[in-house]
């Protein structure tokens, strides 16, 4: 899964984008946690753009009110029938979020989740799937505009830190970003696929993450796993700092 991800600086995530019209304004994050306005890249009228959206996907239907209906995150099998996504991918609401890693957590034999931040070996920014959705209040004519990632099946990596949940962000090649927007449906589903774990790194990091009050580049940094039931060896290249 994907509870926490980090955001890069606004000029690498522009860099690796280069939206047409960048409309949002933000900073670097290391602690994004669901509900956070976070950047999306996304089609408007034939235009890339980059907007800030909150994290966790409220559909139209529920005017607005999460207790209602909210996905922080959709399978890919789901997005055609889930009540959550389906809308937003009928209407092809589909949007990219920049991001630099995320991290998870593995259930240690002393029961100790130790978190762990995951990043691509040789892309310092990716883009990962997701689907967006928009809310018109008619009381106020007040806009909520919200995105949820989408998942694939988790790589041998993801499963040696996540097993029980066994699933993982959709990372979009660079290649692919424009279909992933623009495409017909069928096309863009196609695009979403499990990456290849010996392109992915993840090391150890603090259970500083555990908690909202920090937000520092410090939370990626590399520590000694808490325990002796800790991930082995780095099977899919080093475990080195982002």
């Amino acid at each position: 899964m994907c509870e926490r991800f980090v955001i890069p600086d606004p000029t690498e995530v522009e860099r690796e984008f280069r939206v047409a019209d960048a409309w949002w304004k933000f900073t670097a994050c290391f602690n994004v946690a669901p509900g956070r306005p976070t950047p999306i890249v996304r089609l408007y009228e034939g235009r890339s753009e980059g907007v800030m959206l909150r994290w966790g996907l409220v559909p139209d239907w529920a005017e607005g009110d999460e207790r209602k209906g909210c996905a922080r995150q959709g399978r890919v099998e789901d997005l055609t029938h889930c009540p959550l996504l389906s809308g937003a991918w009928a209407r092809g609401r589909r949007c990219i979020l920049p991001v630099r890693g995320f991290y998870a957590w593995r259930l240690t034999a002393q029961r100790y989740r130790q978190p762990y931040y995951v990043r691509l070996a040789h892309r310092p920014v990716f883009g990962v799937a997701a689907l967006w959705d928009r809310t018109v209040l008619e009381d106020d004519d007040d806009v909520i505009e919200t995105c949820a990632i989408v998942t694939v099946p988790a790589n041998a990596l993801i499963c040696e830190l996540d097993a029980p949940r066994s699933r993982m962000p959709a990372i979009l090649s660079r290649d692919d970003y424009e279909a992933w927007l623009g495409a017909p449906p069928a096309e863009a589903a196609a695009l979403l696929r499990t990456c290849a774990p010996e392109a992915m790194l993840a090391h150890a990091v603090s259970p500083r993450v555990n908690s909202l009050k920090y937000d520092d580049p410090a939370l990626t940094a590399p520590v000694t796993p808490y325990g002796e039931d800790v991930l082995a060896a780095p099977r899919w290249g080093q475990h080195a700092a982002a």
